[in-house]
């Protein structure tokens, strides 16, 4: 027996009541429907012996009276149902009743009187028949109803659990096919019914969730995979270092370089901890990115500025191509110095000395688009659909250090901001990564602008006195 919360028993249960309400509303009219039509018919018959007997009490009473009317109208009367009677009364005390016994000897009797002249003289005529035939026929039929509705629900609910069955056999074998899926056996998928119908909807939208699924646990565990080896190296070397340092007694600068050595391994695996840490809290969209006003011009001019030493020391000049016109957008300001950051040294580290990094901005009623230009070692076509993967680094002098995380916290930082990164590169020939932020959040930002203003609060926007200096200089 199908447990009480399966599907099974409660489709077997609502098909049952389904069936017996409907049985029962069925008998119930069939049963009402035979009543009235049975006293209709019992009336009809009632005002057909009515207006016979009258007719031909009128006929003999013109020639007859007496005895001899009696006579005749007792013979007229014999041709009735055996169930009704006549009640004729007149003036002068006539009185003719048929059959000649007592009316309370015929049980539930139902009757009609009419009232007609014979000559001058007025008479009632009542008439009667027994309704034990309705009765016995509305109890028969009764009895039938009650005796075979449970009888119809009985067979309704073996035919309903019969079908139910049938109906959720596919379901119980996705089931079973589907408690064989594990974490290690994500690749199998569930058999798909060639039903057109629901169920074949749903195995197929389980499969595509496999897939999903299967995809996210190989990115996850080769995420992990890819941080362990990282992290390995930095450890490795922290730990060979002071190993070294503690075999034997050395010269306190000896233990000096020890020390940078680990001091630097350190801070590489601090960087790698607070970047993945950034990308597992923009995973779970929990990163919290404060948004104000901000003139992208004055970040990358911030970003530029940090790191002019790095590009003077590598022979590199950094040059700022922009108009004149000043917009603002809706964004963080770490986040956003950190993603120009990040696409500013990632230009600097692939560029030949005495090379040229030129960082623009361009406008246009959709977009607004900070673009990152270097004159470096470019990024092959193979390459390029994969830069933005966390870990990956391609097998050329473009692995030159880091992780393979930059450019991931980058896409990442833009798609909290609503913008997208975008890249042009010819191997040998540079490259350019466009940051490009939609038109309406620089609309919304103006708006915010523009209200700060008329409050007399735009020392509320840091950019504001510095976006009017502008920033045309190389660095």
């Amino acid at each position: 027996m199908p447990h009480a919360r399966s599907i099974r028993f409660r489709l077997t249960a609502w098909y049952a009541l389904a069936v017996a309400a409907a049985l029962c509303l069925f008998g119930g009219l069939i049963w009402f429907s035979l009543r009235q039509r049975l006293l209709n018919e019992s009336n009809e018959e009632l005002k057909q012996s009515a207006s016979r007997f009258e007719a031909y009490f009128k006929k003999e009473a013109s020639s007859r009276s007496g005895q001899h009317l009696r006579a005749e109208l007792e013979e007229f009367c014999q041709a009735l149902p055996a169930s009704s009677y006549l009640e004729l009364r007149g003036p002068n005390g006539f009185v003719f009743l048929y059959p000649d016994r007592d009316r309370s000897a015929i049980p539930d009797f139902r009757k009609m009187i009419t009232r007609f002249t014979a000559g001058s003289e007025a008479y009632t005529l009542e008439a009667g028949t027994s309704e034990r035939e309705i009765h016995r026929t509305l109890e028969l039929l009764r009895f039938l109803l009650v005796s075979l509705i449970p009888a119809v629900v009985a067979i309704a609910c073996l035919g309903g659990a019969w079908l139910s069955r049938r109906a959720l056999k596919p379901v119980d074998e996705i089931t079973i096919a589907a408690r064989t899926i594990g974490i290690e056996h994500l690749s199998q998928r569930l058999p798909v019914p060639a039903t057109g119908d629901e169920l074949e909807r749903l195995t197929e939208v389980w499969n595509s969730m496999l897939g999903r699924l299967e995809g996210a646990v190989g990115t996850l565990s080769q995420f992990a995979a890819d941080a362990s080896h990282e992290l390995r190296t930095p450890l490795s070397v922290i730990r060979t270092s002071a190993e070294l340092a503690l075999r034997r007694a050395r010269e306190p600068e000896a233990y000096r370089e020890s020390l940078r050595e680990i001091v630097a391994e350190s801070e590489r695996m601090t960087q790698l901890v607070e970047d993945l840490l950034f990308l597992a809290r923009s995973d779970t969209r929990t990163a919290g990115m404060p948004m104000s006003p901000i003139d992208p011009c004055m970040v990358v001019r911030e970003a530029a500025t940090e790191i002019r030493e790095l590009a003077k020391n590598r022979g590199i000049q950094v040059r700022w191509e922009s108009g004149e016109e000043t917009r603002f957008i809706s964004g963080n300001r770490p986040a956003l110095r950190r993603l120009f950051l990040v696409l500013l040294d990632n230009a600097l580290k692939y560029s030949h000395p005495g090379g040229v990094v030129t960082v623009a901005m361009a406008t246009t009623p959709d977009n607004i688009a900070i673009r990152v230009q270097d004159s470096g070692i470019g990024i092959s076509a193979a390459d390029l659909p994969h830069i933005f993967q966390r870990f990956y680094r391609a097998d050329k002098p473009r692995t030159e250090g880091g992780y393979g995380l930059g450019l991931s916290l980058a896409a990442s930082i833009a798609a909290a901001h609503g913008a997208t990164i975008e890249v042009e590169s010819v191997e040998g020939n540079g490259s350019v990564f466009s940051t490009i932020f939609p038109a309406r959040a620089g609309q919304q930002s103006e708006t915010a602008f523009r209200q700060l203003h008329a409050a007399g609060s735009v020392s509320q926007i840091p950019d504001y006195k510095r976006s009017r200096a502008g920033f045309h200089s190389g660095s």
